[in-house]
Formats: structure tokens, sequence, C-alpha cells
């Protein structure tokens, strides 16, 4: 193994998942001897996982003997599905141990600059918006970090890149110490992960990590409507709800500085949200130097991706939409908003620790009936109780079964849970297949 930054240096790795494993091969490309703990026991890992880890020299313990593991470290990685306040990573903490992210120990392996990209929603379909523009324009980069490939594994494979364009999330966000991106964007904030933070305070101070390290040649692209703290880095402002910003709506088109730029029309993403997904792009292809005529045609192009206000296909004069990436009460009301039909909404999943109580208002307009699933499915009933009818359905099955029973021609069955689906499903991603296989299964019938 070539001598590198981390030669000799005794380095844990928290967490045997995707991120965990991306940093533990970058590590021991570095010369590092690394260990990985995971809390779970070994049946619950990835068999290929551990396998790869091995065949690396990677030491890999599992199971109460992690949380218990006591050994002298240089450093400790902590990915971004292991919660600071775990068992697991309290035992590093309170030994003094040098604790930083797998986001953390990527940025120190790269020497490429990096766009960084955050907000409780939209940041998945802007960093494929941004990669994807910023290609089709010549600059080569990858979508990365929170999505695709970790960035230790980025930055371990060493591509000659000109950009990195990073989503990043409040977990990634929580233990860096000097990632600085050249260009930030923050494209919202709604209360969420209540179930990690104390606080949605908290949740939210995590975020605003995006800008710690960015100075005054840096830029940072804002929602206009977020208030947020004095911050160093050149701001360039967005929004489609207010005028007081760079770009704006104006007329069916994204407006800059007054100067026409995208025709909503000739866009195939729809909705306010997708909308300032674009302006939010536009505003860091500017930071980066690229024109505005260069930007539009790849933008246009872009297709929307599956789980997000999908349309699924329409039954007996009813359409069906896939929104299973909904994982926020914010996303809900966004999915909602973008509806001109009747809606049958089924919703519901794991607890995160919120209410639905601040869409009550919102669902009792837009919505005629909705089937809850989930751990939440109670909780949310009794938020809307009064305000919309609401059924409980026992599977996912089921409720597609009770939303085809009930829709009437020229309504819309809106699958928008509002919260995540590790209590029925792997991810959102099978959720989301689930629900369009089990729509595309139903018979066409006139109603």
């Amino acid at each position: 193994m070539n001598k590198g930054r981390y030669e000799n240096q005794n380095i844990a790795v928290l967490g045997a998942g995707l991120s965990g494993n991306a940093a533990a091969l970058l590590l021991r490309s570095e010369g590092a001897q690394v260990t990985v703990l995971d809390s779970a026991e070994e049946k619950k890992l990835l068999k290929s996982t551990l396998d790869n880890l091995r065949a690396h020299d990677v030491r890999v313990i599992w199971g109460a003997a992690a949380d218990e593991h006591s050994a002298a470290y240089h450093m400790a990685i902590l990915s971004p599905g292991i919660d600071p306040d775990s068992r697991l990573a309290r035992n590093f903490f309170a030994r003094g141990i040098e604790i930083i992210s797998e986001l953390e120990l990527g940025w120190r392996s790269c020497e490429i600059p990096v766009i960084a990209v955050t907000g409780t929603n939209g940041k998945t379909t802007t960093t494929e918006l941004l990669a994807e523009m910023l290609n089709a324009c010549g600059q080569r980069t990858i979508a990365c970090g929170n999505i695709g490939k970790p960035l230790s594994e980025v930055a371990r494979e060493k591509q000659p890149f000109d950009v990195l364009t990073v989503e990043v999330s409040s977990f990634q966000l929580e233990s860096i110490h000097t990632f600085h991106p050249s260009v930030s964007l923050w494209l919202n904030f709604a209360p969420d992960h209540l179930d990690r933070y104390r606080s949605v305070s908290d949740y939210r101070a995590a975020k605003l990590r995006i800008f710690e390290n960015q100075t005054e040649t840096d830029v940072a692209v804002v929602n206009a409507m977020e208030k947020l703290p004095a911050i160093r880095p050149r701001t360039v402002t967005f929004s489609a709800y207010v005028n007081q910003a760079d770009f704006r709506l104006s007329q069916g088109a994204i407006v800059y500085h007054d100067e026409p730029v995208l025709r909503l029309a000739d866009a195939k993403l729809r909705g306010l949200h997708n909308i300032e997904n674009f302006m939010a792009t536009l505003a860091a292809g500017v930071a980066r130097g690229l024109s505005l005529r260069e930007m539009v045609p790849p933008l246009c192009a872009y297709e929307p991706r599956p789980h997000r206000c999908e349309f699924v296909r329409e039954v007996g004069g009813v359409g069906y939409i896939n929104d299973s990436k909904a994982t926020n009460l914010d996303a809900v009301d966004k999915a909602l908003r973008a509806q001109d039909k009747p809606v049958i909404l089924i919703a519901g999943g794991k607890n995160k620790g919120f209410s639905f109580d601040p869409l009550r208002s919102l669902v009792k307009e837009k919505v005629r009936s909705t089937i809850l699933i989930g751990e939440m499915a109670e909780s949310i009933s009794r938020s809307w109780n009064g305000a919309v009818e609401c059924e409980i359905a026992n599977s996912l099955a089921n409720a597609v079964e009770r939303a085809h029973a009930d829709a009437r021609p020229g309504e819309v069955v809106l699958f928008s849970p509002g919260t995540s689906s590790f209590d029925m499903f792997k991810s959102y991603g099978d959720r989301g297949d689930q629900f369009r296989a089990l729509v595309r299964a139903l018979p066409q019938t006139d109603k």
C-alpha cells in the first residue's frame, strides 16, 4: 500500500453502511489501520459490504462488542446514519477522540472545488439538475455526497472533475471542521428529523454549518423567503413567491435582474418548488461563470425523477401520483398545492416525533378523504379529525385498494406519506416502487 496522509494511524469508522464503507476504503488507501464498528448484529449488515471490507484488511466489530469497544484511536469517522447521541458514538466522544463526519473526511482528501446543496426538500432534484447542467455546459462534475457515491469514494477514485456537486444533509454537517464549499445552496427549511434532534433549532443549527467555513470570496445561493443569520459569503437570492430576489418569477418565466431567462412552459418539471430548484441551479451556474443562455437547454430537458410527484397511470378517470419521497410535512404541503383536482390522500409512516397538525387547513381545502398507514396513522387521524374523512389501512396494498374503490373520475390519488418509510419498508424508494406496482396492477375499468 502506498504511503498516505494517514500512514500508520489507527482510525475507527462508526457505521458499516455505504458511507462507512467508503470512509474505510479511503483511509486504507491513505495508509491507515482501520476498524469499522456498528451496533447492529452481523446478520443485519450487508454481507457484500463486510466481505469487501475484510478483503481490504479492515477489521469489523459489530453488536454489543462495538458499543463497548475501548481501544485507542487517533480519530473516528462518524457515518451520517449513526446518531451522535448513540451509545456507540458517546463511547468515543467520552474518551476525547477526535470525531469527524464522513463528509469532512472526503473533503480533506479532495483538491477539487465543491458546490454543496442543502435544504429540507429539493436537495436531490437540485443536485442532479445542477450536475446535469454543469456537464452539459462543459464543466465535468458528479452528483455525489448524500446521493450516489459518498464524497469519500469520489475522493479515493481521483477522477479529473472540474467541480463536485455535493448534496449535504444535516446529519453529514453535524461533525464538519474544515468543509468549505466555494458555492453553497440553501433551498429551504422546514421542521424534520425530530426523532434525531431535540428541537427544530438544533436541526436548523446543523444545516447552517454549510456556511461555517465560507469566506467573502465564496457564494451562497439562498432562498429569499428564509431568515438566515449573518453569513460571510456573497449571497445570491431566489424566490418563486416574492419579487425581492435576484432570481424571481414574472409572467410565466424565471427572470434574473428583470431579464427573462427560462419560460416555465418549456420545462418538463412542474410546481413552484421545482421552479425554485431551477432558480437555485441557475444561480449556482452564474457563480461558476456560466452564461444564462447555455444553461437553459439542459434545464428544460431534465426529466422528472421517480417518487417525486411521479404520475403513475390513470385508472377509470382517476390519476395516481407517487410522491413517496415526501418524508416531511413541507413536502406534502408542496405536493398538495401542486394539485388542481380533488385529492384522495394516502399518508403515514414511521413516527419521527412531529405532529401533522400544521397541514390541517390545507388538507381541509384540497383533500376529499385520506387513507392512513404505518406508525403515525392514529396520530394523523387525530390531527385531522373534523377537517377530512380519515380511514386507517393495515397495509399499503389495502390503502391502494380502498383508494381505488373510493376515488371518482376527475380526482387524484396522491401517495405523499409525509414521514419516513422504515416502519414498513426498506426505503422511500422501496415504498414508492411498491405503490407503483400496486397501481399498475389495478384493473382498467370505467367508473
